[in-house]
């Protein structure tokens, strides 16, 4: 089975159009999203009709729990301010209505493997799932959700990790941001996941991890923001992927 995994698009429209052509040629089985579908960028509501329209399973980001909250007035507005104001009240409902975690279990030999979606980490919404995370933080989090692989976002930057945990191997793949790239290439990135039915935690190879990355065209998505009312640096961020 052939899955693509995509998050962090925070309002970026032209990189999630790039996203969803590049995707279509994977001829993937299914298609999930990690969150954060707004911020930062002035197409929110144009972002969340796209996913929604295609009936995409999506779990809720820290940019998206931040619409629970009422507008606040500010002298200057923050880029959640900002966003708040530009989502639509039915758009709303239905960021802040999103579940937190997506599990998925497939079964080998009558043996489960577990795939569990974050958006930072099970701990937090907002924690920073980063490489060199704590093993044992990692393992505990990973044991407590009976999970073989744990998929997440937020840090905006791709990698996969393996855990030797006993006689079993555990894989966390943070699988990038489709519309705000940190980690120097401005390309959009999404995760391909492969599981066949040899597919096992005691094979440290038992999953495929595949990091895409396609052009977009950052200009358009940088200047949308230089001519709004969103902070100048959001753009240059584009620009240079930090």
């Amino acid at each position: 089975m052939k899955i693509a995994f995509f998050s962090d698009i925070h309002a970026n429209l032209p990189a999630l159009e790039a996203f969803f052509e590049d995707v279509a040629s994977e001829n993937v089985d299914a298609i999930y999203c990690l969150g954060d579908l707004v911020g930062y960028n002035v197409w929110p509501n144009e972002v969340i009709h796209e996913i929604r329209k295609r009936h995409i399973p999506t779990i809720m980001g820290n940019h998206d729990e931040a619409l629970l909250q009422p507008i606040s007035k500010e002298t200057k507005p923050s880029n959640k301010t900002l966003t708040r104001t530009l989502v639509t009240d039915e758009n709303r409902a239905y960021l802040i209505n999103l579940p937190r975690q997506l599990s998925l279990q497939f079964t080998t030999n009558h043996t489960p493997f577990n795939v569990l979606m974050v958006h930072g980490s099970v701990k937090a919404i907002n924690d920073y799932m980063v490489v060199d995370y704590p093993e044992n933080e990692v393992l505990q989090m990973m044991d407590e959700q009976h999970a073989d692989v744990l998929l997440c976002g937020h840090t905006h930057k791709p990698f996969h990790r393996i855990i030797k945990n006993g006689n079993t191997f555990k894989h966390v793949v943070n699988i990038g941001s489709v519309g705000k790239p940190k980690d120097g290439d401005p390309r959009l990135c999404y995760t391909i996941l492969e599981l066949n039915q040899t597919t096992s935690s005691t094979n440290p190879d038992a999953i495929k991890v595949t990091f895409k990355r396609a052009a977009y065209n950052v200009e358009k998505a940088a200047k949308a923001i230089e001519e709004s009312d969103f902070d100048p640096a959001f753009a240059e961020a584009l620009r240079l992927a930090k």
